[in-house]
């Protein structure tokens, strides 16, 4: 009888030990294969922890300039060069507003820029969200452009004010001196996003 009891138990054993083993392989699975191919296992995630894992997410900003209506023209957040995000935009007022020479009133010259900051409180004429950026001088190679933001119309704390200049009505409002313009919930939104996944540091402006 004790050699019976031996032999039937050992099976269970056995049994008991491959299923612990093939548990392990298959929780192990997912990873050593990321591991073997290469591949990042946080790879689909969202926001910053993606962006520090996946080693992707070049962010940049692009402006593309509409001749036949600059109130509407389109703000890309590039990744990588690609667009990820759009967003109606304009740049420019009045019959000059296509003619980037004409200070404080064309639309901001085709170029390259750097993105001196990024604000939520700014208050000088421009208020609440602006996002600075370099001077440059126009296509005649000689006329200055300075003192150009990416803003929208709100007050110093970002809220809609009595002022035409801090309140946001509509179509007219994409209207600029040569800056680009967002409207509030735009440029909120943008915001947003950034903080997720990164804050671009260049503009490119064509068109």
């Amino acid at each position: 009888m004790p050699k019976n009891n031996i032999t039937t138990r050992r099976p269970a054993r056995t049994v008991a030990a491959a299923l612990t083993v093939a548990s392990l392989v298959a929780l192990a699975g997912p990873v050593a294969t990321a591991q073997a191919d290469g591949k990042d296992s946080h790879k689909g995630a969202k926001g910053s922890h993606a962006a520090k894992h996946s080693g992707i997410g070049l962010l940049s900003l692009k402006f593309v300039k509409n001749r036949a209506n600059h109130r509407n023209s389109r703000l890309y957040v590039m990744r990588d060069g690609s667009p990820v995000k759009s967003y109606r935009a304009g740049s420019g007022w009045g019959e000059k507003a296509t003619e980037e020479c004409v200070v404080d009133q064309g639309w901001l010259p085709s170029g390259s820029y750097r993105i001196g900051g990024y604000e939520r409180h700014h208050d000088s004429k421009i208020k609440g969200y602006a996002i600075s950026l370099s001077d440059t001088v126009c296509e005649d190679k000689k006329t200055a452009r300075k003192g150009l933001f990416i803003h929208s119309e709100m007050t110093r704390d970002g809220g809609r004010g009595r002022d035409e200049s801090q309140r946001w009505d509509g179509e007219k409002d994409y209207n600029s001196n040569g800056c680009i313009k967002l409207s509030p919930d735009d440029i909120k939104g943008m915001y947003k996003w950034f903080e997720k996944n990164g804050w671009p540091k260049t503009l490119k402006v064509v068109g």
